[in-house]
């Protein structure tokens, strides 16, 4: 992995082997990012993603080792208990031109991948849904 941050985005490029979120996070802590917009591109060869079940508060996922493009990576990072919380989605490309994606669990890199994270003001925490969902939602009041 290496990084170059340019105004306030940070320029991310990870390498074959290298899993998308345990990078994310080794920047986030580095930078000190309390609020982000992340966006991507690049191949996986191996991912877990999927979607989270309300009503059964958990996250149903499927895992795949095959060589994707990563159409799209989109999400953020804020803070949960003042560790770095990344929010990330993927939507991926097959061979035969076939899309899917969900919200990403895992994520290794089969040949690269070219990620910025937009670095806002502030500070956004997380707190567990009080309707009961079970997510971790943004904490929006004042107190942060």
């Amino acid at each position: 992995m290496e990084y170059r941050r340019l105004g306030d985005t940070i320029a991310v490029r990870l390498d074959r082997g290298e899993e998308i979120l345990s990078c994310m996070k080794e920047i986030a802590l580095k930078e000190s990012i309390q609020v982000a917009i992340v966006q991507g591109i690049g191949a996986t060869d191996q991912v877990s993603f999927g979607l989270y079940n309300v009503e059964m508060k958990k996250y149903l996922s499927h895992t795949y080792e095959q060589p994707f493009e990563i159409i799209s990576l989109e999400g953020n990072i804020t803070r949960r208990e003042e560790q770095p919380y990344l929010h990330l989605h993927i939507v991926l490309g097959d061979e035969a031109g076939n899309s899917f994606g969900g919200h990403l669990n895992m994520a290794r890199i089969g040949g690269t991948a070219e990620i910025f994270i937009k670095i806002l003001d502030g500070k956004i925490e997380r707190k567990i849904d009080p309707m009961n969902t079970g997510l971790q939602v943004f904490q929006l009041d004042d107190n942060f």
